[in-house]
């Protein structure tokens, strides 16, 4: 049996979201309205984001000790690209011990983001 990975993240603001995302190389590719809903992808990857003025606030808090990992073909022009749209790095590209080369960025509301290559 198969299984795929979908994640869904809880933005204060879907527009800065969408708009940080599509600098990652995401397209939206599913859109509501009402609660404001967006489906994106790059690739294999899925993100699911809703934006609800029902929510509670801690059902948006930032999930402590997880990161998103995004691994690249060419981390580096990611890089220039993710710095280029205008996103603060969190951390620039570093060679790491167990042999993989990473940046780190933070999306709008605070979702840890690490971008490697695929070595």
């Amino acid at each position: 049996m198969g299984a795929t990975l979908r994640i869904e993240i809880f933005p204060a603001d879907i527009e800065a979201s969408l708009e940080f995302y599509a600098a990652l190389g995401f397209e939206v590719v599913g859109r509501k309205e009402d609660p404001p809903y967006a489906s994106i992808a790059r690739d294999d990857v899925r993100i699911g984001m809703v934006q609800s003025p029902v929510q509670q606030p801690a059902q948006r808090a930032v999930p402590i000790g997880t990161e998103i990992v995004l691994a690249v073909d060419d981390v580096r022009a990611e890089r220039d690209r993710v710095v280029a749209a205008g996103a603060t790095l969190a951390e620039d590209l570093r060679d790491r011990e167990w042999g993989l080369t990473d940046f780190r960025v933070h999306d709008p509301d605070g979702y840890y983001l690490r971008i490697t290559d695929r070595r």
